[in-house]
């Protein structure tokens, strides 16, 4: 009895499998001669459902004809394939930078091509006509100076 009293669903199995082992734990109460009336046990599973189904708790109590144990077993596979399909799907997607891949690191990558507009491509930090870098590469390019560059 306190085994049955005690259950509550929690989705690690159907909800189909929850009431049939709730059947059958008050099947074995039978057998010891603890009956119980069936629109009590109806209730009793009614009860051991979550908050998600409250909905479906109120479908049952305003309803004038009382539903047998396998009418509920029905109801409530049905209530859970429709809760099933009112949830939204997500998936997480995680990518392995090339460096950290053989080490087995799973790191998200940078995204590539975006820039911060007031710093550097070369250093990062400085403006571009403050940067070392970005001189000697202007340089090589066979600049003089900036300006020079901002022409062409």
């Amino acid at each position: 009895m306190k085994r049955l009293s005690s259950m509550t669903f929690d989705r690690s199995r159907t909800v189909r499998k929850h009431i049939m082992e709730m059947r059958d734990i008050a099947a074995k109460l039978k057998s010891l001669v603890v009956d119980m009336f069936a629109p009590f046990l109806v209730h009793f599973i009614l009860n051991s459902l979550p908050t998600e189904y409250g909905p479906f708790k109120i479908s049952y109590n305003t309803h004038k004809d009382k539903w047998s144990n396998n009418e509920l077993l029905t109801m409530c596979v049905q209530e859970e394939e429709r809760l099933k399909h009112e949830i939204p799907e997500s998936v997480n997607l995680v990518t392995r930078d090339k460096r950290n891949a053989k080490k087995g690191k799973s790191v998200p990558m940078k995204k590539k091509g975006i820039v911060d507009k007031d710093s550097c491509r070369f250093c990062k930090k400085n403006w571009k006509n403050d940067c070392l870098k970005y001189k000697q590469w202007l340089e090589k390019k066979g600049f003089s100076n900036s300006k020079e560059a901002d022409g062409k």
